[in-house]
């Protein structure tokens, strides 16, 4: 099996699977427990926000844990606007936000607020002018994703905040799930207010996420209960999952610093394969970050492809996984002006760090023979 959909999930690293078991068997209690084996919860879960904190250079008291990159973009953006209702209801985004961004954004205009969606260019990237031009005395927030999910375009997530920095009274939010340990991130210095992290997209566990909301940032919480995690987000607290996305995080920046080299090799492989093909098209700006690598392959039905490749053990995607099932064209990619005939054959190539490159030379090889196989049959 040659896996290249990890944009979709990774593959948890062992040792984090390890943490986990070890935490949910030996230190079951609640943290809210004041007895000792609640106590000894509570310390591993202090423990773990420390370990974060530390790893992004921010407080402890910065750091929430969530259930993921959904519940991490819901609990930012109703949040925010709930919050500071009084001071304004107006909300800039793209046009090329993941779902999690974009339903909420559709929920927040039934309640009243406006939304402005900003255009890509052809490279799908937003511009910062574009930006500056839309803020309005009642803006309160800005939501831009730090990477997007379908074509690895990194935006200008640091000029954006440098521009916000003049506005103290818009909150700058920034959906980092395609983002962490895969592209250079300071949360200070981009001026960052919140930033959306999820863990199995860095080979923790599903349902495990992160929040970090700067210190002074007073979110109303999606749910009441008990109060925990500072009364943001209330139930008890999953610490073994804490623990083990800890970990993680710390293995997935240690990967980042010694084997990015390596992911940029195997992307720059497969650009020099596909381009190398017949009416194959790579969408991905030559800049994006490596792991991510879309393209289209005229005149190929997705689906097809997806599983004739499946039968021959190599896994990769067409548009996001949360979007595959929807048989709609990629928004981003017309977004980005590309044609919808185009658009329609469009696949996601997305690699990790522990692909080997001998792989992905089969991967491809495969893949190309496959291509022509169909184009052959379709043309009979």
């Amino acid at each position: 099996m040659i896996y290249l959909d990890n944009s979709a999930t990774t593959k948890p690293f062992p040792e984090v699977i390890e943490s986990y078991t070890a935490v949910a068997a030996n230190y079951f209690g609640n943290p809210s427990s004041l007895h000792r084996i609640g106590m000894e919860a509570e310390k591993l879960l202090i423990q773990a926000r420390a370990q974060i904190a530390a790893l992004l250079d921010v407080k402890e008291s910065e750091i929430y844990f969530t259930s993921g990159g959904t519940e991490g973009n819901n609990m930012a953006l109703k949040g925010i606007s709930r919050r500071f209702k009084s001071r304004g209801q107006h909300i800039i985004t793209t046009s090329i936000e993941h779902d999690s961004i974009m339903k909420v954004m559709e929920q927040l205009e039934q309640d009243g607020f406006s939304v402005t969606y900003l255009p890509v260019n052809e490279d799908g990237i937003v511009s910062v002018e574009d930006i500056k031009k839309h803020i309005q005395s009642d803006t309160i927030l800005v939501s831009i994703m730090h990477v997007n999910n379908e074509t690895g375009a990194i935006q200008p997530i640091e000029a954006i905040g440098k521009l916000l920095n003049e506005y103290p009274k818009i909150y700058f939010h920034v959906d980092g799930v395609q983002a962490i340990g895969k592209t250079p991130l300071s949360l200070e210095d981009y001026h960052i207010d919140l930033y959306t992290m999820s863990a199995h997209k860095f080979h923790g566990l599903k349902g495990n996420g992160i929040l970090f909301a700067k210190d002074g940032i007073n979110i109303s919480p999606l749910l009441a209960g008990g109060g925990q995690e500072r009364n943001v987000r209330s139930g008890t607290e999953n610490v073994a999952g804490a623990v083990a996305t800890a970990k993680a995080l710390r293995m997935q920046l240690d990967n980042y610093k010694n084997q990015f080299g390596k992911m940029l090799e195997q992307n720059k492989f497969i650009r020099d394969q596909l381009e190398s093909m017949d009416n194959v098209v790579v969408h991905s700006p030559v800049n994006s970050v490596p792991h991510i690598i879309n393209f289209s392959a005229s005149g190929i039905k997705a689906e097809v492809l997806i599983h004739a490749l499946e039968e021959k053990g190599i896994f990769l995607s067409t548009t996001s996984a949360c979007s595959s099932k929807t048989n709609t064209v990629s928004k981003t990619l017309l977004a980005m002006g590309v044609p919808e005939n185009i658009a329609e054959s469009s696949f996601r190539i997305s690699l990790a760090y522990d692909n080997e490159l001998k792989d992905i030379r089969e991967a491809m090889s495969v893949l190309k023979e496959t291509i022509n196989w169909l184009r052959g049959v379709m043309n009979r």
